[in-house]
C-alpha cells in the first residue's frame, strides 16, 4: 500500500505527523492485532519512525524529488515476519473556509455484525472495526449544524433501528455540541469548537430497535479538534531584567526570555521563534546581543561592554509562531533591559602628584593633609572605594591614612608625636588601591601613586628634669644652710633662646629651698629621719621649672632624699604604766625599750636601775631577758598598795651609745590567789595623776565659792525682809508657817475630799429650807453665779491680824474662793463641828501634855515650834 502524506507549504521543517492516515502515521494490522511490530525507515537520516508508528522528519530540508518518497519497514519481533509501505510526500494547500466547505461527502460508518449462531454452529466473524478519528477544524464558521459522519448498521434493512451518541459533548457536559439523527444516524456538530478548551471528544454510538433493545455493540467515535493559528504568543513578563558584567567576552550568557502560545505546541501554530528587533543604544555596536530563536537565551556577540560608557541596554524581543514565519505567523513583543554591572576596571588616580600639609610637634590625632582621587567605577562599591597605603617616608609609623566613606578622600593623620628638634619635614609616598583587586589585564597607572610633603611646626615645649625623680642619700641632722644638690631642668626647644627659673612646689616639712636661677637646693631646717613626713626613710620634695616662652611652659621634678639614720633618739620604756601585786609573787612586770632610731642605733638595749634614790634598788630589781626585753620585780616581800614611779636607765647600742632614764608608773595593789587586783577602787583613786588631782581640787574650790555666794545672797535677802517686818517678837511671828500653808494650793479640794462633811455633818439641811442670809460664806455656791475676776494678792501686811482680816474680806467678796482657799476653810470651822478646835494649839495645858522635841529633827523651819512647845516649863 502507499501512504500519501501532505506536508505544509514551504516545508522548511517537517513536524510530527498525525496518528491517522491523514496525520502521517503508519499502522499494520493483522488478524489478531496482538503482534509487537518494530518499524524502520529506509532513509533514517531524514525520517524517523517511533514504536507507535509516528513518522517524524529528523532534519530540515527543502522538499525535492529525492525526498518525495521513502519506504517504511515493519517486522514482527516474534515471527520475524516483514512488511513494507511506501510513503509519498506532497505539499498541502493552505486550509481555508472554502476548502472546509468543499469537504468530500460525508463518510458512512457501518456497524459490524454481532456474533451469532448459524445452523447450530458458531461462525467466525470479523472483529469490530477500528473507526479512525474524525478531524474537525476549530473555529469553523458553519453553517451549523454541520454534518460530520453517518452511522449505519447493516441490519437496518430488516429492522427499524434508532441511533444515539453518548459522552462529553453529547449528553454530558458540555452538552449539545454533537447531535445525531436517530433515524438516519447522521452525526453533526452544532457550533464552532475551540481546541484550547477541549482538544478531543470521545463519543460512543449506539443502535437499538424500536423496543430499545441493543442490536449492535457500541462503537467509539473520536473527534479531534484540529488546531488553527488563532492565538498570539504571550510573554510571561512584559519587561525582562538581566545583568551582564562589563568587559564580558562574546558568548556570555545574559538572560532568558520566555513566551507561551495557547495553540498546539506540537504543531506549527504553537512553535515559537524569537528574534531581537532593536537595541538601544546602538554603541559600541548595534548588535551587542543575540538571542537563541528557539530557547530565548540572550547572549553577547560583541566585545566592548563598558559600564562607564553605557550602563544599560534596552532590547525589543519578538516571539512569532508558525516557526517564525513572518507571513503566516502571529507575533508579540516584550522589552529586555540589560544592566551592565561594574567590575574594577578603573584604578583610583590622584588628582595631584604632590600634596602638602603641616603639623605642630607633639600633636596627635589631627589631620595633616587631604588626598583626593578619582575613580570611574560605580561610586560606593568595592570597585570604587579607595584604600590608601604609605609605601615610603615613614619608617617609624608616625602617620596613618583613613578613607572618608563619603568623598573617598584620604585623610593623613598623625598617630605618634613628632619632635621638631629631630624631624622638621617628612616626605611620604602614598599609593591608592581599591577594596577589590583590579580586573585581569589592567595595571595601576602612575597616577595611583603620589607624594605627601609634611612640615613640622616648632612649638614651645615643657622643660623637663632629668633624672626625674632624682635620688640623693644624706644623713639626718644636717643643719640649716647646707647645700644638698643641684636639681636643674632641660629645655627641649634647642632652637629657642629661653631662660628657666625654678620654684618650690611641694615641701611638706619646709626643710628646703631652691635657687631660682641655678637650681641649687639648700636646707633651711634640720633634716629628721623620724619626722612623720618621711616615709620609708625617703623625703619627697617637688620643684617647678618654668621657661619664658610664648606661651610659657613648665615642668615638675621630684627630689627624693634618702635619710641615713644617726643615733639622735634615746630609748624609752614601754609601756609607761604597769600593775603588780604587793608581794613579788605571783606576777612580775615585763618591759621593753622603744627607740625611734633603727639599726645599728637601736637594740640590743641595756636595762638598769639608778642608785638614787636608794629605795629604788631597795624595793625593785630588774632583769634583762634579751636585747629588747627586761623584767621588773619586787625585791622586798611586801610593798604597800599605791602608785610608785620607778626610774629605769635604758642604753641603746649606738656609737656613741645614747641612754635615757624613763619613769615607769607602777600600780601596786592587793591581789587574790590568781594575781588579780581586788582593791581596784582604792588603787584607781590613788592612781590619779597630779594634773587630775589639781583639776579635782579646783572644781571643789569653785563649788564651795558658789555655795558661799549663795548663802551670802540668802542672808542679804533675809535682812531686807526683816527690815520690813512689824515690831513684834520674832518668836511669835508665825507668818512663815502660814505662808507655807498657802503654797500647798487647794487643800482637800485638790484631793477630791468632800469638805461639806467638815461643816456640821449631823445638822446638814437641804438648801431649800435654809433661811435666806444664813448661808455660810465659805460654802461653795450651788447655783450658777456670775464669774468675777481673780482677786489680786493682798499686800504684805504689817500686822498678822490685819493680814487675816484683809484675807477674809477678800474671800467674802469673791464667791468663787471657797473651798479653794484652804486658809479660810481652816480659819472658820462653824458650829457643831465634830473636829476638835484648832484653838487648842494655843493652850498651854494641852501643850504640856505633848513632847515636841522631835520637831528638832524636821529641819530649821520647825525648830521655832520646837523651841516654843518643847524644852520644858520655861
Amino acid at each position: 500500500s502507499v501512504y500519501h502524506t501532505l506536508i505544509p507549504p514551504e516545508g522548511s521543517l517537517a513536524s510530527a505527523l498525525c496518528r491517522t492516515f491523514r496525520e502521517y502515521s503508519v499502522k499494520f494490522s493483522n488478524c489478531n492485532g496482538k503482534r509487537k511490530v518494530q518499524y524502520e525507515s529506509s532513509e533514517p537520516a531524514d525520517f524517523k519512525v517511533d514504536e507507535d508508528g509516528m513518522v517524524y522528519a529528523v532534519r530540515s530540508f527543502p522538499l525535492s524529488s529525492e525526498h518525495a518518497k521513502f519506504l517504511i519497514y515493519a517486522q514482527d519481533k516474534e515471527t520475524q515476519e516483514k512488511w513494507q509501505v511506501a510513503v509519498k510526500l506532497s505539499l498541502k494547500p493552505t486550509l481555508t473556509e472554502e476548502s472546509v466547505k468543499e469537504s468530500p461527502e460525508v463518510e458512512e460508518i457501518v456497524f459490524p455484525r454481532q456474533l451469532g449462531k448459524h445452523s447450530g454452529h458458531l461462525q467466525r466473524q470479523k472483529r469490530d472495526w477500528v473507526i479512525p478519528p474524525i478531524n474537525l477544524p476549530e473555529n469553523s464558521r458553519g453553517p451549523f449544524p454541520q454534518e460530520l459522519v453517518r452511522i449505519r448498521s447493516d441490519r437496518d434493512k430488516n429492522l427499524s433501528l434508532r441511533y444515539s451518541v453518548t459522552g462529553p459533548g453529547a449528553d454530558q457536559p458540555p452538552t449539545g455540541i454533537f447531535i445525531i439523527n436517530p433515524i438516519s444516524g447522521q452525526l453533526s456538530v452544532t457550533k464552532p469548537l475551540d481546541r484550547e478548551q477541549i482538544a478531543r471528544f470521545h463519543l460512543r454510538a449506539h443502535a437499538v430497535d424500536i423496543n430499545g433493545n441493543q442490536v449492535e455493540n457500541p462503537i467509539d467515535i473520536v473527534i479531534n479538534v484540529i488546531d488553527m493559528n488563532d492565538n498570539r504568543p504571550e510573554f510571561l513578563h512584559q519587561v525582562w531584567n538581566g545583568t551582564v558584567p562589563e568587559g564580558s567576552k562574546p558568548g556570555t550568557y545574559v538572560m532568558t526570555v520566555t513566551a507561551i502560545d495557547a495553540d498546539d505546541p506540537n504543531a506549527l501554530n504553537g512553535m515559537l521563534r524569537y528574534r531581537i528587533l532593536s537595541q538601544a543604544p546602538s554603541t559600541p555596536s548595534p548588535n551587542m546581543f543575540t538571542i537563541n530563536n528557539e530557547t530565548g537565551d540572550i547572549i553577547t556577540v560583541a566585545a566592548g561592554l563598558d559600564r562607564e560608557k553605557v550602563q544599560q541596554y534596552t532590547l525589543i524581543i519578538q516571539a512569532t509562531d508558525m516557526e517564525g514565519n513572518p507571513t503566516y505567523g502571529l507575533s508579540n513583543t516584550a522589552t529586555a533591559i540589560i544592566t551592565v554591572t561594574d567590575v574594577n576596571d578603573n584604578p583610583p588616580e590622584f588628582t595631584a602628584m604632590t600634596f602638602y600639609g603641616e603639623v605642630p610637634e607633639n600633636r596627635v590625632d589631627i589631620i595633616v593633609a587631604n588626598l583626593t582621587v578619582t575613580d570611574k567605577d560605580q561610586p560606593h562599591t568595592p570597585a570604587w572605594n579607595a584604600v590608601y597605603r604609605i609605601s615610603g617616608g615613614d619608617p617609624t609609623g608616625r602617620f596613618a591614612i583613613q578613607t572618608d566613606p563619603n568623598s573617598n578622600d584620604g585623610l593623613v593623620t598623625v598617630v605618634k608625636p613628632i619632635d621638631f628638634e629631630t624631624n622638621r619635614m617628612f616626605v611620604l609616598t602614598v599609593a591608592a588601591e581599591n577594596q577589590v583587586p583590579l580586573a585581569k589585564g589592567i595595571q595601576h597607572p602612575p597616577q595611583s601613586t603620589a607624594t605627601v610633603s609634611v612640615t613640622v611646626i616648632d612649638v614651645n615645649e615643657n622643660p623637663y628634669f632629668a633624672p626625674n625623680p632624682k635620688i640623693i642619700r644624706q644623713e639626718e641632722g644636717l643643719h640649716a644652710g647646707t647645700m644638698l644638690t643641684t636639681f636643674t631642668a632641660q629645655d627641649p626647644d634647642r632652637y629657642m633662646q629661653q631662660n628657666i627659673r625654678y620654684t618650690k612646689l611641694s615641701d611638706p616639712a619646709n626643710w628646703l629651698k631652691i635657687d631660682p636661677v641655678n637650681g641649687q637646693i639648700t636646707t633651711i631646717a634640720i633634716l629628721d629621719r623620724e619626722s612623720p613626713n618621711v616615709k620609708n626613710n625617703i623625703y619627697n620634695a617637688t620643684f617647678l621649672a618654668s621657661d619664658n616662652g610664648i606661651p610659657p611652659m613648665s615642668g615638675t621634678g621630684t627630689l627624693q632624699i634618702y635619710l641615713l639614720d644617726i643615733n639622735d633618739n634615746a630609748p624609752q620604756v614601754l609601756p609607761q604604766e604597769a600593775e603588780t601585786c604587793e608581794t613579788p609573787d605571783p606576777n612580775s612586770i615585763n618591759i621593753t625599750a622603744l627607740d625611734y632610731d633603727i639599726d645599728p642605733n637601736a637594740g640590743p638595749f641595756a636595762f638598769d636601775l639608778p642608785l638614787s634614790p636608794v629605795n629604788i634598788k631597795k624595793n625593785w630589781t630588774i632583769t634583762r631577758l634579751n636585747g629588747d626585753f627586761a623584767q621588773l620585780n619586787l625585791k622586798i616581800k611586801f610593798l604597800e598598795a599605791g602608785i610608785y614611779e620607778v626610774p629605769i636607765i635604758i642604753t641603746d647600742s649606738g656609737n656613741p651609745p645614747k641612754s635615757n632614764i624613763s619613769i615607769l608608773r607602777v600600780k601596786v595593789c592587793q591581789c587574790d590567789s590568781n594575781g588579780d587586783c581586788t582593791d581596784v577602787d582604792r588603787i584607781v583613786g590613788a592612781g590619779l595623776g597630779t594634773g587630775a588631782i589639781i583639776a579635782i581640787l579646783l572644781c571643789i574650790i569653785i563649788l564651795l565659792i558658789l555655795v558661799l555666794m549663795f548663802v551670802v545672797w540668802m542672808k542679804r535677802r533675809d535682812k531686807e525682809r526683816q527690815a520690813k517686818q512689824l515690831l513684834i517678837d520674832p518668836e511669835d511671828d508665825v507668818r512663815d508657817n502660814i505662808l507655807k500653808y498657802d503654797e500647798e494650793g487647794g487643800g482637800e479640794e485638790d484631793q477630791d475630799y468632800d469638805l461639806s462633811q467638815l461643816q456640821q455633818p449631823d445638822t446638814v439641811e437641804p438648801d431649800a429650807i435654809k433661811p435666806v442670809g444664813i448661808r455660810r460664806m465659805d460654802e461653795r455656791p450651788i447655783h450658777a453665779e456670775p464669774q468675777y475676776p481673780v482677786r489680786s494678792a493682798a499686800p504684805h501686811p504689817g500686822d498678822i491680824g490685819d493680814f487675816i482680816n484683809e484675807g477674809l474680806k477678800a474671800a467674802d467678796n469673791d464667791p468663787t474662793a471657797p473651798p479653794y482657799d484652804s486658809l479660810l476653810v481652816f480659819d472658820y470651822e462653824g458650829s457643831g463641828s465634830t473636829a476638835g478646835s484648832l484653838s487648842s494649839l494655843n493652850s498651854s495645858s494641852s501643850g504640856g501634855e505633848q513632847d515636841y522635841d522631835y520637831l528638832n529633827d524636821w529641819g530649821p523651819r520647825f525648830k521655832k515650834l520646837a523651841d516654843m512647845y518643847g524644852g520644858g516649863d520655861d
